[in-house]
């Protein structure tokens, strides 16, 4: 069995000093930071091969790659790996809308799943915008599709927003 076994390694920057300076940044330049490379992506982006790859105020994309590595028992990719795709870009739409030193943090998440994401099915990109940003909450809506812009999944969200420390 040893000859058909798969590894996979990884490694990442150490995120706790740049999110220290979160007090500093308002939420689109934050992000800003990251498109450009001044700050460190996220672990959890590099660990399910998630890329920013568009900001704007109160709009975001993000992409990921999926593969054998996130598949389930059924042969496709694994519906929480679509979910944190979402999650990912989601947060990352509030987030680029929020002023000076404010946070958020997820308090619902409704995904929708049209159909299974293939192992090599390609990039997934997952477009998010903000509907909503208030002073204590915000809503947010998102949709993966494929390169050739097929529809695989849409959801919708509701964070809770963090007041200045």
């Amino acid at each position: 069995m040893t000859e058909n076994r798969r590894e996979r390694h990884y490694t990442w920057s150490d995120p706790t000093a740049h999110w220290s300076r979160l007090g500093e940044l308002s939420g689109f330049d934050y992000l800003t930071a990251i498109l450009e490379g001044r700050a460190p992506k996220p672990p959890v982006a590099i660990a399910l091969r998630l890329t920013l790859a568009e900001v704007a105020m109160g709009r975001v994309v993000y992409t990921g790659q999926p593969g054998e590595d996130f598949a389930n028992d059924v042969g496709s990719v694994q519906g929480g790996w679509v979910a944190a795709l979402i999650d990912a870009a989601i947060g990352s739409a509030v987030h680029s809308a929020l002023p000076l030193g404010a946070r958020y943090t997820t308090l619902e998440l409704k995904t929708n799943f049209v159909r299974a994401v293939a192992i090599d099915g390609g990039e997934m990109r997952c477009t998010a915008e903000t509907l909503h940003v208030g002073r204590t909450t915000a809503t947010a809506k998102a949709q993966v599709t494929d390169a050739d812009g097929k529809l695989y999944a849409h959801a919708t969200t509701t964070c809770l927003i963090l007041p200045r420390e």
